[in-house]
């Protein structure tokens, strides 16, 4: 568990992650309404080079994100009425493609979208958060390693 005291803090999670990301990987954010996903997802991205806003996409439901490094797809599913509107959105063509996969509301796409390599989990605890990294492949554990190895340097 990494306990997590501010929204700079979640961004610069999201930063840490993001340089030991594999160029091909899906993640999972879960956690309730404004525990912080956005927020990580915005660091993820500011350290791969976007200079741009980050949004929650939750009205367009996906933004991609054509980086130097890598391409990113950021999707909150909060809005989604059917997992198959997924296919409709281009979930196939980003799959055939190295892209990492940034999900918030993956419950909602459930059965369409491709299983997590680690799953992000935030919940409140008090004005803090806590993130409970969950890894469901080998890039998963990999990620994880990486990511504790680079916090204890």
């Amino acid at each position: 568990m990494i306990l997590i005291e501010n929204d700079s803090a979640m961004r610069a999670l999201g930063a840490r992650l993001a340089s030991v990301c594999p160029d091909r990987c899906v993640i999972y954010l879960v956690g309730e309404l404004g525990t912080g996903k956005s927020t990580l997802a915005r660091g993820f991205l500011h350290a791969l080079g976007h200079e741009g806003a980050v949004r929650s996409p939750t009205y367009t439901l996906v933004e991609p994100y054509e980086l130097p490094t890598r391409h990113v797809y950021h999707l909150d599913l909060y809005r989604l009425a059917d997992p198959e509107e997924l296919e409709f959105l281009g979930l196939r063509d980003w799959l055939d493609q190295d892209a990492v996969l940034l999900v918030e509301w993956p419950q909602k796409g459930e059965g369409v979208l491709p299983h997590a390599d680690l799953v992000i989990e935030i919940n409140y605890d008090g004005s803090a958060r806590q993130v409970y990294l969950q890894a469901n492949t080998e890039f998963g554990q990999q990620i994880i390693k990486t990511l504790a190895d680079v916090d204890q340097n």
